[in-house]
């Protein structure tokens, strides 16, 4: 019905039996930078609990789906540059996350998707259109609360899903809209995303007397030492408290609605760590940003309900509240409840983004939906603190890095170094495209580093994020269709430090 069909393979990477001491060899022929073994790792304190509770899984399926996971978000990342814009989502599979399952509206990439060690999909829509479509819907139906107050892209089955109380009512608003009737479902749902701020007490912040939220992620700004946290918990120069009542700072940015997150500065009082409270006295360290794959388990603090683990059910959601509608958020099976907004979303040691709302509560289950960090660092040039000690199962946060890419061609080039966590613009300001066409790029940094890739367009108020480019080395390239505009290059050090060249072209 969606012009799709899968292709198995028998050489998908899936780990069927682990314990905490070894990884049996994957099946079929090894992927690149997958380790045969990884027993010098272990969890973060309190994960392998919580993904025990919530997800109901045994230690060793627990521990076994970290590792999958860890595997294949790498093969996951190469597959995507590499089918560009034919792209049509990936997805995890199984109880321990064995399958990874990459779409593609080209048959011909069927053979490059199976070599790499995953199952192909090939589908009618790619990703970029998917994406589109939700924009269209976004246009249309923003403020629209029982007909459509959940919009998100159904990657695994090729579509722009539409939650609603009224189906009928919803329909008609799409049809009207002139929206693509045969890419979008509306689907019946007594879903009520609520922001999770509330006026009791508790060991989190305050803004002003009452009013509590939970610290996201530790950041710097040059030097000023501050946190992240989402944006309906504060406006723009807002004084904040501790949970002990002692002075903390004052929010120095917040963007609510279309976005969900702020960032605070903090006093020299207070010191922040790289890490994440896991519920049980302890801390999860954080050691980067790497995007989690749909289908991933992931795990969030707050100070409401503490620590619960879920899965990630959807990227790119579009979610409205009575206050206005939050874009490209990501939607999982967490619960959480008021209180614990602004709180951690991490994916083992991979900070994933701050909680923005959800339905539900920790008793009977529910949904919640977080704003991705990397988004919160870019428009705020941000830095990430991280913990450089700790990193993914068996030191793997990717693939082995392939031959240098061909960069020539390019008329811009730019030049610079990063450090691990670090980020930088490209031009420093801006450039500016007089006319609509296709902006190109090529990052090439240096062996054994992993450096990610954004381009931004001039949105007022904000900069947002058009095309991205997240592979598991440091070669990183985009190519992106847009109109005229204010344009900018965000390269980002997921992990390492190298020098780095940067050439491009606009239209």
């Amino acid at each position: 019905m969606f012009g799709r069909h899968a292709v198995a393979t028998g050489c998908v990477l899936a780990v069927t039996a682990l314990t905490l001491t070894g990884v049996p060899a994957a099946a079929g022929p090894r992927a690149k930078g997958v380790p045969v073994a990884a027993s010098a790792w272990k969890p973060p304190s309190g994960m392998l609990e919580a993904l025990q509770r919530d997800l109901e899984l045994t230690k060793e399926q627990a521990q076994a789906r970290l590792l999958n996971e860890a595997r294949l978000t790498g093969v996951a990342a190469d597959l995507r540059a590499r089918l560009g814009d034919r792209f049509g989502g990936s997805w995890l599979m199984g109880t321990i996350a064995q399958t990874l399952v990459v779409a593609t509206t080209d048959e011909a990439d069927i053979p490059h998707i199976i070599a790499a060690g995953a199952r192909a999909e090939v589908v009618k829509r790619s990703l970029a259109e998917l994406g589109k479509h939700i924009e269209g819907l976004d246009q249309s139906v923003p403020g629209a609360k029982n007909e459509g107050s959940v919009r998100y892209v159904d990657a695994r089955n090729n579509r722009v899903v539409v939650l609603s109380s009224e189906p009928l009512v919803a329909e008609d608003l799409i049809e009207a809209a002139g929206v693509d009737t045969e890419a979008v479902k509306v689907v019946p749902s007594t879903e009520r995303p609520r922001l999770l701020s509330d006026l009791q007490g508790g060991d989190a912040y305050y803004v002003g007397v009452a009013s509590r939220c939970s610290v996201g992620f530790s950041v710097m700004r040059g030097t000023q030492a501050g946190f992240v946290s989402a944006g309906h918990c504060g406006k723009t120069g807002d004084a904040t408290t501790g949970f002990n009542r002692v002075p903390l700072g004052v929010f120095r940015a917040s963007s609510f609605p279309e976005n969900d997150y702020a960032w605070v500065a903090v006093n020299a009082g207070w010191t922040p760590k790289p890490v994440v409270s896991n519920g049980l006295g302890g801390t999860v360290p954080v050691a980067g940003s790497r995007p989690a794959l749909e289908g991933a388990s992931i795990c969030r603090s707050g100070s409401t309900t503490d620590w619960h683990c879920g899965i990630i059910r959807q990227l790119s959601a579009s979610v409205t509240y009575p206050q206005g509608t939050i874009h490209g958020l990501t939607r999982t099976s967490v619960c959480a409840e008021p209180g614990d907004s602004g709180g951690s979303f991490i994916s083992v040691d991979q900070a994933q983004g701050v909680t923005s709302g959800g339905s539900g509560d920790c008793a009977t289950g529910g949904v919640t939906y977080f704003q991705p960090i990397n988004e919160i660092l870019t428009a705020y040039d941000l830095t990430l603190l991280t913990d450089s000690t700790v990193g993914s199962p068996g030191g793997v946060s990717g693939t082995t890095p392939s031959d240098k890419q061909d960069c020539s061609g390019y008329p811009k080039t730019y030049t610079g170094t990063l450090n691990n966590g670090q980020s930088v613009s490209q031009p420093s300001r801006y450039y500016r495209a007089a006319v609509a066409g296709m902006h190109s790029a090529c990052l090439d940094g240096g062996d054994g580093v992993d450096f990610d890739l954004y381009l931004q367009r001039w949105r007022r108020p904000n900069w947002v994020t058009v095309a991205t480019s997240e592979g598991a080395g440091s070669d990183e390239q985009i190519s992106y269709t847009g109109p005229p505009g204010a344009y900018r290059y965000r390269v980002v050090s997921v992990s390492g430090s190298s020098p780095y060249t940067l050439k491009a072209k606009a239209p």
